[in-house]
């Protein structure tokens, strides 16, 4: 048993390619020292696969959403749908929601109303959100500013320092993950140093974005003790630390003792 404890931020144990050793992958994390893990949607497909898996996984916590790289799936009553889920089941967090404008321009529009829509309920039901933005990090900046207080992190964050200061100062956090250990991530080795302590959160996005250690393989939570190894090293601080900082960070804005307290 590891001495750190680390949280997960972001991993998709929901995902088809665990349902072999869904058991094994959370105890090999726990033997990692991961505490708890935060379990993002996709789809409204999804949404009860994710809250059986979580509702019998001890520490793994649900958040639901509307992911920008399934466009396809989502229909009209998704939003309505999303809210109505959310009035039934306990959440940490409103996502995966946000935009991706690398992988789908076309769809542009629509995933500004879908991201406006889930900022909204995110807002009413004072709940944080999980942000994915690619080569689209002003836009949601610009969303987000339509709701004075809300909350959340931007996962695997790849904007700029600018960025990343308009953000903290709206109260928002970033997702650092097994991209920031990759070698020539040469961006994001230079962005890491710079950005808040306070704001920083560990992730796996796993089984997707290992870690430089396990490139190539399945990606699962317990390699968040690589990631959290390798970020410390770059920040020249030692891991207990980091490890302290960020559960702490990653606790506060998931509410999780009183999540915990509620089921």
């Amino acid at each position: 048993m590891q001495e750190h404890e680390l949280i997960d931020s972001h991993c998709h144990l929901d995902d088809p390619r665990f349902d072999g050793d869904r058991d094994a992958v959370c105890q090999r994390a726990e033997a990692a020292g991961v505490s708890e893990i935060i379990v993002p949607a996709v789809s409204r497909r999804y949404w009860p696969r994710l809250q059986q898996i979580t509702s019998s996984t001890a520490h793994a916590w649900p958040a639901y959403g509307l992911h920008p790289m399934f466009m396809a799936e989502h229909d009209k009553g998704d939003v309505e749908a999303l809210e109505a889920w959310l009035e039934q089941e306990p959440a940490v967090a409103v996502g995966e929601c946000g935009l991706d404008y690398y992988s789908d321009r076309d769809t542009r529009m629509q995933q500004l109303e879908l991201f406006d829509a889930q900022l909204a309920i995110a807002h009413r039901h004072q709940l944080p959100v999980i942000v994915h933005a690619r080569k689209s990090v002003e836009d949601a900046i610009q969303r987000i500013r339509q709701y004075p207080g809300l909350r959340g992190v931007f996962h695997s964050y790849s904007g700029s320092l600018e960025q990343a200061r308009q953000l903290a100062d709206l109260g928002f956090m970033f997702g650092i993950g097994g991209p920031y250990t990759w070698e020539n991530a040469r961006k994001l080795h230079a962005l890491l140093p710079k950005l808040p302590l306070d704001a920083l959160l560990l992730e796996t996005d796993a089984p997707d974005q290992p870690d430089a250690t396990h490139r190539g393989q399945r990606n699962e939570p317990a390699f968040i003790l690589d990631i959290a190894t390798a970020v410390a090293a770059r920040l020249k601080i030692d891991i207990e630390t980091l490890a302290t900082q960020t559960t702490h960070n990653a606790t506060s804005l998931f509410s999780l003792t009183p999540f915990r307290h509620r089921t």
